[in-house]
This record gives C-alpha cells, sequence and structure tokens, in this order.
C-alpha cells in the first residue's frame, strides 16, 4: 500500500484540551439530567431527536500511524437502538474492506474473526476490557464478548456527541463530576459508565450546551516505554505519550555471561519499576462542526482523536442520512 508522510494539525487541540484542566471540587450546579437535558435540546429537542430511528453516515478518516498518514474511507450504519456497523476501506491498500460491529449481543465482522486455535493472547487490561488476567489466552465465547463490548463503547463515545443519550443496547449511567474551565468558557462534566467497567467522562460546553468531548484513561504499556543507552539519541519517531528512560550501558560482546545477566534483570527491573510508577495514558475525542443533518437536527461532521498531546486520527463525515432503510444483511452476525 501507499501512504503520505502528514502532520495532524494542532490549532484546536491546544485549545480544546484546556477543557480537561477542571476540579471535581468546583460543583456544577446542575444534575446530570438536565445538563443531558439542555444538550438534548441544543442538538435539535428529544422530539427531533427521538424520531431519529436510524442513520447512515459517510466520511474519511486520516490516521496517523508512526510517521505516515494512513486515509480511509467509511460508511456507518445504525438501527437504533441496537444494531451498529463501520466499513473501512483503505483506498491505496490491496485487501478489501472491512467492517465490525453488533446486532444486540452478536458480533458483526467481515473478514469473520480466525478460528479458536489462532485467537491471540488478551492484551492488557483497561477500562471496558473483558475480565482475566493479563496476557492470558482467552476463549472464543470471552474473545468475541470482548470484542462486541469494544465496539459498543465506540459506539457510545460516538452517539453521546449525536445525541447526548444512551440506548438500550449499551446502557449507560450519568453523575455529575465537577465543572471545566478554559479561555473559552466552561463546561459542565459527567462520569459515564457502563458495563464491562466502561468509565469515561463527558463535557458539555456551559453556553451552547453542545457536547464538547470524552475523556477516558488507558494503562500504560510495555510498548510505551522507551529504553535509550547513555549517549544514544532520542529515536525521532515514538508512540503516543511515550514514556523515554535512560537505560544502563550494555556490556561489550567479550563481557562474562554473569555481567550480560546482570544487565537482562536491570533492563527488566527498570521496565517493571517503569510501568508501576506511570501514570494512566489520558484518551480524548473531541466534538466540533456541528451542523443541520435534517429538520433541525445538529450533528458533529469532525470528530478528533488525541493520545495525551497526540492527535492520531481525524474523521470528517460527509454527510448523514436519517431514517434511511439499511439492508439487514449488513447486521448478520458472526456464525
Amino acid at each position: 500500500m501507499t501512504t503520505q508522510r502528514w502532520a495532524l494539525s494542532v490549532c484546536s487541540l491546544t485549545a480544546a484540551m484546556a477543557w480537561t484542566a477542571f476540579s471535581a471540587s468546583a460543583q456544577s450546579t446542575a444534575d446530570p439530567d438536565a445538563v443531558l437535558s439542555r444538550a438534548r435540546q441544543a442538538l435539535g429537542g428529544d422530539a427531533k431527536l427521538s424520531a431519529v430511528k436510524s442513520f447512515v453516515a459517510t466520511g474519511h478518516t486520516r490516521q496517523v500511524r508512526g510517521e505516515m498518514l494512513v486515509p480511509i474511507e467509511f460508511e456507518i450504519d445504525c438501527e437504533l437502538p441496537d444494531k451498529y456497523v463501520r466499513r473501512d476501506e483503505i483506498p491505496a491498500q490491496e485487501s478489501g474492506p472491512t467492517s465490525a460491529g453488533f446486532n444486540g449481543d452478536g458480533l458483526v465482522q467481515m473478514p469473520p474473526p480466525p478460528p479458536p486455535s489462532a485467537q491471540p493472547a488478551a492484551p492488557a487490561r483497561g477500562p471496558g476490557a473483558a475480565g482475566g488476567r493479563a496476557g492470558a489466552p482467552l476463549s472464543p465465547e470471552a474473545a468475541r464478548l470482548a470484542r462486541v463490548n469494544g465496539l459498543k463503547q465506540d459506539f457510545a463515545k460516538l452517539t453521546l456527541g449525536m445525541f447526548g443519550a444512551s440506548f438500550d443496547g449499551y446502557p449507560l449511567t450519568f453523575t455529575v463530576a465537577g465543572r471545566a474551565e478554559s479561555p473559552q468558557g466552561t463546561a459542565d462534566v459527567l462520569d459515564v459508565k457502563g458495563a464491562g467497567g466502561f468509565s469515561i467522562r463527558l463535557f458539555v460546553n456551559t453556553d451552547t450546551h453542545l457536547p464538547l468531548l470524552v475523556s477516558w484513561t488507558t494503562p500504560v504499556t510495555p510498548a510505551n516505554i522507551v529504553l535509550v543507552a547513555p549517549g544514544q539519541p532520542k529515536p525521532t519517531t515514538l508512540p503516543p505519550s511515550a514514556i523515554v528512560v535512560e537505560a544502563p550501558a550494555p556490556p561489550d560482546a567479550t563481557a562474562p555471561q554473569a555481567d550480560k545477566d546482570a544487565y537482562t534483570k536491570a533492563v527488566q527491573d527498570l521496565r517493571a519499576k517503569t510501568l508501576a510508577a506511570a501514570k494512566p495514558i489520558a484518551n480524548y475525542l473531541y466534538y466540533s462542526d456541528y451542523r443541520d443533518v435534517g429538520g433541525g437536527v445538529l450533528f458533529p461532521f469532525r470528530l478528533r482523536k488525541a493520545i495525551g498531546a497526540d492527535t492520531i486520527e481525524q474523521t470528517d463525515f460527509d454527510g448523514f442520512k436519517l431514517n434511511a432503510r439499511i439492508d439487514a444483511k449488513k447486521f448478520e452476525v458472526v456464525k
């Protein structure tokens, strides 16, 4: 495949991230139902939003992978409250399109997931992940449930910015966390929780009452730790939220085995110590460019995803079709 080098624009990111600096003691006077009610009114009102039973969205995502920008064309098909699938296609890639979503508690995925014998080990656990010991192999059913749960959480993050509400397909609870302040104004902050340990924060502008962003944290993994030997230059390409640590100098190739073993143990101990002391990684999904998609309903036409201070993905919607008829085959569950 071919890709292009690209640096994501961060002109609005710094200002947006200012919303995340808030004090839990600076309590909002509003209860969560009032905050969500005003958000829904700003998005078009309960009657108009409740009349939306399905939608089809198309657009393109630009995703940073290392130093490369990967362009992705997508279509999202959704029948509320519990049918959702996103189809992605990378134009310059020879492989065909992929689809992932859910139908109730069933997994929708093309190509289908690998057979049970080929299932990878479970990744390190984060909010919303299925239970089990980190790194332990998942059973086929546990792997399927974890995949469905993750897709439902993606659905929740998307639709909070569109509807200011949760749906029966993945119900959420809301409590007041506080109020955020930035040079642009203030925002009510709600703690949002769902099944599978899902825990995020929703920021709603107190002036426009439109959803601004959601934030959540994930644990630091070994992939975030970059060891640099003394005198070695810092790598020019680092993963988001990389933790650069100076490692001990490696022994010479002719050094005794005991010295090599001691070096290996010192590096392992340094990694373990760094992991234990590391703070969780902040993740953000920003909503912007709200437009009328029909009859006075406002949806965000731009989503920006960031890990810490690094923007890793930008999604721009070309358009939304409300209450469109969707082919039932798009929601066929993996057998």
